[in-house]
């Protein structure tokens, strides 16, 4: 891949502006004495993504309404300073392992490994100090009409007690049919477990605005994997046939979420894995969104086994975000594409454990349109 500008890893000496005709870069603030940079990716068609090196994290992304008008349709802030106080993951890349661990500890090959309890009694997104909190390196792109960012980071053997030191890629990629494209690959010297997904709070009437209960969902998944009080899969796959987990057909969001169904009690709303339909490994549509008073729309196709989607329960109103909008609970909702919570304690599980000589692959494309009437 030829670097789009001169420099270490594709980024230009100094920490002035730099633009092209697909995408810019300039200086967002230092972490841990590293510079961080944020990067704007626009198309053709107006839709413009702003995504920072630290966390790999999407700022920002504006698509248009059916009349044209462009909105952010993300949960963020206008600085650093919000993405480094306690947050819930906005926009970011979270890994090591993506979602929970029960109890913070799994064994691999006969060894058991220990890690951070940070959500409760589990282990989540990677523990204290995971990709999310990191400063990529990333190296743009812009050719065949498509503008993107390359970034990189190595995760040493040991790091948040996980083994292997594990070479991670995530590369986004804005087409000119308002397509983000989201890919993942990672390669490590010992065997590992992995499973990295982008944490995007979505809001299709534009964040901060209002909540997301009318936003309506298909999910294409006929089964779920049900929790326990503490948000781990207690092992079954369940049907979702005659329960407020069947989003089969476009269902709003806020139809159902306050029914007396004990999972939704466990999750104070939906906070869950759903095993989507299809082969794992295939790539093939996974879900749609549409908003109602906007026309907006979101498909989400992945080769992932799974998605947790999640409401923004825990919001609460003490977050300010950009232009000074506040989020309250259920202002925005994560689709996170990924494999299922707690994997390494479920052999019954798909795995997520990577070898040494293995390739870590996986892709997710977020489309958005506009519903006419």
């Amino acid at each position: 891949m030829a670097a789009a500008c001169g420099g270490r890893g594709g980024e230009p000496r100094d920490n002035a502006v730099v633009k092209s005709a697909g995408f810019s870069r300039a200086p967002f603030g230092q972490v841990d004495g590293k510079n961080v940079f944020l990067y704007r990716l626009i198309n053709a068609r107006g839709m413009e993504v702003r995504t920072m090196s630290y966390g790999a994290t999407i700022v920002s992304l504006r698509v248009p309404d059916r009349n044209g008008q462009s909105d952010d349709v993300v949960l963020g802030f206008d600085t650093l300073d919000g993405y480094l106080a306690p947050e819930p993951y906005f926009g970011a890349v979270v890994g090591r392992y993506g979602n929970r661990i029960a109890k913070g500890q799994f064994t691999l090959d006969g060894t058991t490994y220990h890690l951070a309890t940070n959500n409760g009694p589990n282990h989540l997104h990677g523990g204290v100090k995971g990709f999310d909190k990191v400063v990529w390196e990333a190296e743009p792109f812009d050719r065949d009409g498509r503008s993107g960012i390359v970034f990189t980071h190595v995760s040493p053997d040991g790091d948040e007690g996980y083994p292997g030191t594990l070479n991670a890629r995530v590369t986004y990629t804005l087409t000119p049919d308002n397509e983000l494209i989201v890919e993942y690959s990672a390669t490590t010297d010992k065997a590992t477990p992995i499973n990295l997904t982008q944490h995007s709070y979505f809001n299709l009437a534009g964040a901060g605005t209002r909540d997301i209960l009318e936003h309506r969902l298909t999910l294409d998944a006929d089964r779920f994997t049900p929790v326990d009080s503490t948000l781990i899969p207690n092992g079954e796959i369940a049907a979702v046939e005659g329960t407020p987990f069947d989003f089969r057909r476009p269902t709003a969001i806020g139809a159902r979420i306050g029914a007396d169904h004990p999972q939704l009690k466990y999750g104070n709303g939906y906070d869950h894995n759903w095993v989507l339909n299809g082969t794992a490994g295939q790539f093939r549509h996974a879900a749609r969104v549409e908003e109602p008073t906007t026309g907006r729309t979101l498909d989400v196709s992945t080769t992932e086994p799974g998605v947790q989607f999640y409401t923004g329960n825990f919001l609460d109103g003490t977050l300010t975000g950009r232009s000074g909008r506040v989020y309250k609970q259920r202002y925005g909702f994560c689709l996170e594409t990924q494999h299922f919570p707690d994997s390494p304690n479920h052999s019954a599980f798909p795995t997520t454990v990577l070898r040494p000589g293995e390739r870590y692959q996986s892709r997710t494309v977020f489309a958005f349109g506009v519903k006419k009437d």
